[in-house]
């Protein structure tokens, strides 16, 4: 018999405990990855910085209809004061035109119809100025109204959108506790584990590390880091590789040419 990661670690068997987690919670809202799918999750930080920028553009929004607000306020209290204008000016205008009326009457003066002309015409630039006023009016609740709601809308998106990715972090760190606690039943997988910590302290990329874990030896020269001295040590060419400790089966080490690093570094 023989237990190893490849075997049970392999992109295969991974993509499958995917497909049948993903069976498994279905019933519960959970919906399987793209296969294949390139797509890369946005970080929190990036997710952030565009919920500020939409906060900007609607806060800029906001201020334009606000400034806007005032100037139509600024012309209905202008029209207004223009319509109280045209309102003395008819009462006087109506009061004359009785007056002159009532003496056309005595004496037949042409001037009466003329005033009733000016008259009326005055009337009509004032329901002008009126239906503007209204029709500013009208404008300025249309755009209240219709901000109010785009701010509901995009508050109610996002606060779904986040609900989702945190319902989702969630799932995703309850199955890999699950994993990592099975990782357990493999002594091999939690001694890998434990050489992939120690390459990425000594100094190793991913490439390197992952050369490590998985049993092949390693041709190195440069820095390699001691947790235990802290301090770096410029080494030559040299082999690396993971072998089991000598204090016991089941236990790997990091070693240099068959030899632990630790008793390296205090060489």
């Amino acid at each position: 018999m023989r237990l190893c990661a490849d075997d049970i670690m392999t992109r295969l068997k991974l993509k499958s405990y995917q497909d049948t987690y993903a069976e498994a919670m279905a019933k519960y809202g959970l919906q399987r990855g793209i296969d294949g799918s390139k797509a890369r999750h946005k970080s929190t930080q990036q997710y952030y910085r565009d919920i500020q920028k939409l906060a900007d553009n609607l806060k800029a929004e906001v201020v334009d209809l606000q400034q806007q607000k005032e100037t139509a306020q600024e012309e209905l209290r202008r029209a207004k004061k223009e319509i109280q204008t045209e309102k003395l000016k008819g009462t006087a205008t109506t009061a004359a035109a009785n007056i002159a009326e009532s003496l056309g009457s005595l004496f037949g003066n042409n001037k009466v119809k003329t005033l009733k002309g000016e008259n009326t015409a005055l009337h009509r630039e004032v329901a002008d100025h009126e239906e503007t006023i209204e029709a500013l009016q009208d404008r300025i609740q249309t755009m209240q109204a219709d901000h109010s709601r785009e701010i509901r809308e995009m508050q109610q998106k996002h606060g779904r959108e986040i609900a989702d990715k945190d319902t989702r972090h969630k799932q995703e760190i309850s199955f890999l506790k699950t994993v990592i606690a099975k990782a357990a039943w493999f002594p091999y997988l939690r001694e890998m584990l434990h050489i992939e910590k120690l390459c990425r302290l000594v100094g190793f990329d991913e490439r390197q590390t992952e050369t490590l874990v998985k049993g092949k030896p390693l041709e190195y020269a440069g820095k390699l880091y001691s947790e235990e001295h802290g301090r770096r040590f410029t080494t030559e060419k040299v082999r690396l590789s993971s072998v089991e400790s000598p204090d016991g089966w089941g236990k790997l080490v990091l070693a240099i040419a068959r030899k632990p690093i630790a008793e390296w570094f205090k060489e």
